[in-house]
């Protein structure tokens, strides 16, 4: 029951992240999704340390949910409070974006696991790979949005 709920949390979570990042930013539209991934994307995260398979170990998925939950926060917290001052902006885009890429490379390492069982390799390959692709586009889309936030308007 709680892996249901946890991966129905991950796929809402995956959704409300798309329409978040190629979405216009700054406004109610943008601010409600982004709650409700926010939201959905702790449930998942709260889930995730709580499933556990046979022992009742902390396993990589655990950690990677404790790094999730990290940059989730440091991508939430400026924005819902405006603090840093003049960095508020530029900590939320990055660290959200990054929750995202985080939220996508744990499940294709998961999915990597259900079809050819636990390994190194079924973790860091889709991982990297998730990472790198999500680095590219963060790291292409992300300034632009906010020079656009700088001359006053959200691209």
């Amino acid at each position: 029951m709680l892996g249901t709920a946890h991966a129905a949390l991950a796929v809402a979570s995956l959704i409300l992240g798309a329409m978040v990042f190629f979405q216009q930013k700054g406004g109610a539209r943008h601010r409600l999704l982004g709650y409700l991934y926010a939201g959905a994307l702790l449930l998942v995260n709260l889930s995730a340390l709580s499933v556990y398979e046979e022992s009742l170990r902390l396993g990589p998925f655990h950690v990677l949910a404790l790094v999730s939950l990290a940059t989730l926060s440091a991508g939430f917290i400026p924005a819902f409070r405006h603090w840093p001052r003049d960095s508020w902006l530029e900590a939320h885009a990055y660290f959200m974006s990054w929750s995202y890429v985080g939220l996508v490379a744990a499940g294709a390492a998961q999915m990597a696991t259900k079809l050819a069982g636990p390994g190194v390799l079924q973790v860091a390959t889709p991982t990297a790979l998730a990472v790198s692709v999500g680095a590219l586009l963060i790291h292409h889309r992300i300034p632009r949005i906010l020079s656009g936030f700088a001359l006053g308007r959200a691209r």
